[in-house]
């Protein structure tokens, strides 16, 4: 079992026609993704690189069985996109698109909880299991598999952390980014909940940064609720009170979303934080020993 996706995912690609579209939809199927077709209204019929394209999210699942996307559309037609899923019963909807308005983001998490499907991002780099492939743009190159989970809500962060388990010998089970925005379909919580529950995974990674209380939430849930040992890296320690850095939610604000307070409340948990990304192997090493 692994989180999120497995050897039962078939996967579209909603904006396959697009640049990035084209070129994910083929790196994810390089992975060894099931990628059984793509959407660009108006190009129904024709291929790229071999994957049908069709016209409509609903033919493509009656004609190849779909039960995952991932979303390139554009930010002003990602919310109708997502919806279009929805209503064709995709039960996974990756959404990479950046810059979707908060109220966009809101009303599409929303209707994935009435529909019972469940959104990953938006604004986030996707999901990626060494064993069965990957739904989104993390580089294929820096996997390996094993049994360590991890979450994230930075996309470079997750890469480098990532190769530096795999230089360290250390493989993955699946690897989730969550996505940085102030509002995302999948938290720390829901995927901490997945890797306490997946056999695959025996150790999970955290990767949060300042702004919000998603690390702060995740470490109630790790006290309270979790078995199995998590080691956590917190970036941004030297942002400025009040300024934004990268991701619209990492903001610090009156005193609350420092890196400071999240390190001591996951300390406070039993995890340990790294104190920078090359250093998570050898923590991960000893929380393991």
């Amino acid at each position: 079992m692994t989180v999120l996706i497995d050897a039962e995912t078939k996967v579209l690609v909603q904006g396959i026609t697009g640049h990035q579209g084209s070129f994910h939809a083929v790196s994810m199927r390089g992975m060894g993704t099931n990628v059984v077709g793509g959407t660009s209204p108006g190009r129904g019929g024709s291929k790229v690189s071999g994957i049908p394209v069709f016209d409509t999210v609903e033919a493509a699942v009656r004609d190849t069985g779909a039960n995952a996307s991932v979303v390139f559309v554009p930010a002003k037609g990602a919310l109708g996109a997502v919806v279009e899923a929805l209503d064709a019963g995709i039960s996974t909807v990756v959404v990479i698109t950046e810059h979707i308005p908060e109220h966009d983001a809101v009303l599409m998490i929303q209707y994935a909880k009435l529909t019972g499907a469940r959104i990953v991002g938006p604004n986030c780099p996707g999901i990626a299991a060494p064993r069965h492939g990957k739904l989104g743009i993390m580089p294929s190159a820096i996997f390996r598999p094993g049994n360590v989970g991890v979450v994230s809500r930075s996309g470079t962060l997750t890469y480098e952390i990532v190769n530096a388990l795999t230089s360290a010998g250390i493989g993955q089970s699946t690897c989730v980014g969550i996505g940085g925005d102030p509002v995302v379909g999948t938290d720390f919580v829901r995927m901490l909940e997945f890797f306490e529950q997946d056999e695959e995974t025996e150790a999970v990674v955290l990767v949060g940064e300042i702004g919000g209380a998603a690390e702060e939430d995740a470490s109630e849930f790790i006290k309270r609720s979790m078995g199995k040992p998590v080691i956590a890296y917190i970036a941004g320690r030297t942002a400025p009170p009040e300024k934004r850095m990268g991701h619209a939610g990492a903001i610090i604000a009156r005193g609350r979303g420092t890196a400071e307070n999240k390190i001591a409340a996951l300390n406070e948990a039993g995890v340990e934080v790294a104190a920078l990304p090359k250093d998570v192997p050898e923590l991960l090493r000893a929380t393991r020993s």
